[in-house]
């Protein structure tokens, strides 16, 4: 079945019931917007009405200011976009004076995004914002990409669990851990990040590439390799969503390449339970909104009354060993 917001007629007044539950997160719809595709809130409040959001959350804030990587920091692809930003912003401190009083009072849950350069850093950030009073959860990011050694303790399910049980125990605020694809066993990680305590798992980061100048012969990223989001990655998303929910019951937020109410919706069927929209707000800055408003038809469609009725009713095939033509025996090559 196609979905069509174009021909589905919008249902009645709280027909569909939108709220979500991620573990002990309860939002008032699934449409998140994204770390560092959202600014602080701020500056697309003027576009966006923020109340209406599922959640908020700010691009990522860690212990120290970082002015992040050298130029160019982004680079726009056939279909997406590459970013080396390197988590440029002003520190815990300067966040808790200047930003997070705005954000706090812009009427949509607020999901404060963290980094640490090791487990004691995360720690010690989640224990500072558990103090502040308005943050509805905090988002771990241990899978960027554009600063060193930013996915290590994403990439490996022990360092996984530890840096998310280290948060768990120095907050009382809900935890959700941001994957990464680029590993070999997102299954594992997820595994990992559910042992630890995690509430939700945030699915995926960006996936890394690169862009070249041939004729100068020299990469046009400062740094070389950055991570790629937009479009172009909404299969791998896809594919990691499905891979962590037949591993795991933590509920999932899928992000990647979202820009249609036909995505959010593939990402719910497949296994999330609530989408961050990111690149796209770059190109439609009121894309959230639009989304949001078209939400309700799309689930009348599939004949749900919530979003929990079409979270992960993927129908998958059986799945038959293949047959030698020769011999007729199975065979489990791939």
């Amino acid at each position: 079945m196609t979905l069509s917001s174009t021909t589905s007629q919008t249902p009645p007044p709280g027909a569909v019931d939108l709220a979500v539950s991620l573990g002990r997160l309860r939002i008032p719809n699934p449409i998140l917007v994204a770390s560092g595709t959202f600014g602080y809130g701020r500056e697309m409040a003027g576009f966006v009405d923020l109340s209406r959001l599922g959640g908020v959350v700010p691009k990522t804030i860690t212990p120290l200011p970082r002015q992040g990587n050298v130029p160019w920091r982004t680079v726009e692809t056939a279909a997406g976009l590459l970013n080396s930003i390197g988590l440029d912003n002003d520190g815990i401190d300067s966040f808790l004076v200047k930003l997070l009083p705005w954000l706090v009072g812009c009427g949509a849950p607020v999901i404060v995004s963290i980094a640490g350069a090791n487990q004691a850093e995360f720690v010690e950030l989640a224990r500072r914002l558990d103090a502040v009073a308005g943050i509805a959860a905090l988002e771990l990011n241990i899978s960027c990409p554009n600063v060193s050694h930013g996915v290590d303790l994403g990439s490996d399910p022990e360092a996984c669990r530890r840096v998310v049980a280290g948060v768990r125990d120095a907050t009382r605020l809900p935890v959700l851990a941001k994957l990464t694809p680029n590993v070999t066993d997102i299954a594992g990680v997820a595994r990992g990040a559910r042992d630890g305590g995690a509430d939700a798992l945030t699915v995926i980061n960006t996936c890394q590439g690169m862009a070249v100048d041939w004729r100068r012969r020299r990469p046009l990223l400062g740094n070389v390799i950055g991570g790629l989001s937009g479009p172009a990655i909404k299969p791998i998303a896809l594919r990691c969503v499905h891979q962590v929910r037949q591993a795991v019951e933590t509920p999932i937020v899928g992000v990647g390449g979202i820009m249609t109410i036909d995505d959010c919706m593939e990402f719910l069927v497949t296994g999330a339970s609530a989408v961050q929209v990111g690149t796209a707000n770059f190109a439609e800055p009121v894309v959230s909104a639009r989304l949001l408003a078209e939400l309700p038809a799309a689930l009348a469609e599939l004949g749900a009354t919530n979003i929990a009725e079409v979270v992960g009713t993927l129908a998958l095939p059986p799945r038959e060993p293949c047959v030698e033509p020769a011999s007729g025996r199975p065979s489990h090559a791939g």
